[in-house]
């Protein structure tokens, strides 16, 4: 049964983001939520997004930092859901600076975890990336750890009706940080850096990132890790459709990047099922019950879901759509 969100209190954290803005975007003019709670550190961002949306009444802004557990507690009074964006995600930024990555990626995952359950949270959806399988970088290990912490989370709030889930998914098209942008600020220059002509990655939008988390509150019951079907794109690909007239110059693979990304390794598909259009990684815990996913059909021994290896392929035709899209959208 789909979510009322007429009596709903969201909270978002890391609200400000190009995640969080689509969310607020979409949820308010097609779900008419009761409150949204936009929860993050910067003041300007937040002044932003405010004037974005006309300063609609649905919307509470609230400053503060994950790593800050009194802040949670005050923020979520009241709130029946939970959308956890928030996190250091930059991985060269991550890299450098460590302890800090740890301090928001895995200590603020425990802050929300501890706060939610103790506030009474109904269900907490936690965003994950395609970094956190098989990671080879620090911020993929961060949000490893994170995810491990969100599923067990579930047998901390036995007895209560806190339930907490995780949503892992590829680079999404266009967001803040994004290989487009970097394009984009490239192309006036008439060169544009790739690392190897091989590389790939996964491909979602950031409406299609929004009404997957959406489905996954609807069907969630607590511990799984849901995984959209989404397609790959090649990035040498993308550069010509965007910037046909530059020339690519290659430099080789950055510390803590891969050649293709993963969405779901070969161990972790031994106990997972698919749906539809997303996979569930089911929990290899007492507390899961498999019946709570009732129709998935077990993957075969052997796969894996990786991005050169997909079945699905960006069009030249979508990436032009898609870049038509955001040009309206500006």
């Amino acid at each position: 049964m789909a979510i009322d969100f007429n009596n709903e209190v969201v909270l978002i954290t890391g609200g400000t983001g190009s995640f969080g803005n689509k969310f607020v975007e979409i949820l308010l003019r097609d779900y008419n939520p009761k409150i949204i709670r936009i929860f993050s550190r910067g003041e300007l961002k937040q002044l932003q997004m405010m004037q974005k949306f006309n300063s609609d009444s649905r919307l509470r802004f609230f400053i503060g930092d994950v790593r800050d557990k009194n802040r949670l507690w005050r923020a979520m009074d009241g709130v029946s859901i939970v959308i956890h964006a928030a996190a250091l995600k930059q991985v060269p930024a991550c890299e450098y600076n460590p302890i800090e990555a740890i301090q928001t990626n895995i200590n603020g995952a425990i802050n929300v975890i501890d706060t939610a359950i103790d506030r009474g949270v109904q269900k907490v959806i936690a965003l994950s990336t395609d970094k956190a399988a098989h990671p080879v970088n620090l911020y993929g290990a961060t949000k490893l750890v994170a995810e491990k912490l969100f599923v067990q989370a579930n047998t901390y709030s036995a007895g209560k009706n806190t339930r907490f889930s995780v949503a892992r998914y590829g680079n999404v098209a266009g967001s803040r940080g994004s290989i487009i942008p970097v394009i984009l600020s490239q192309r006036k220059n008439g060169v544009v850096t790739l690392t190897d002509e091989r590389m790939t990655r996964f491909w979602i939008t950031k409406s299609q990132a929004v009404h997957f988390i959406l489905n996954c509150l609807d069907v969630m019951r607590g511990g799984e890790i849901f995984v959209p079907i989404i397609p790959s794109v090649k990035v040498s690909e993308l550069i010509d459709v965007m910037v046909p007239t530059c020339r690519k110059q290659f430099i080789g693979i950055r510390a803590g990047e891969k050649l293709h990304e993963t969405l779901l390794t070969l161990e972790e598909a031994r106990h997972s099922v698919k749906l539809d259009n997303y996979y569930v990684i089911e929990p290899e815990f007492p507390f899961w019950d498999k019946n709570l996913i009732e129709k998935g059909e077990k993957l075969p021994e052997g796969f894996e879901y990786t991005s050169n290896k997909n079945e699905k392929w960006v069009t030249k035709e979508e990436i032009m759509h898609f870049l038509e899209e955001q040009h309206d959208e500006d």
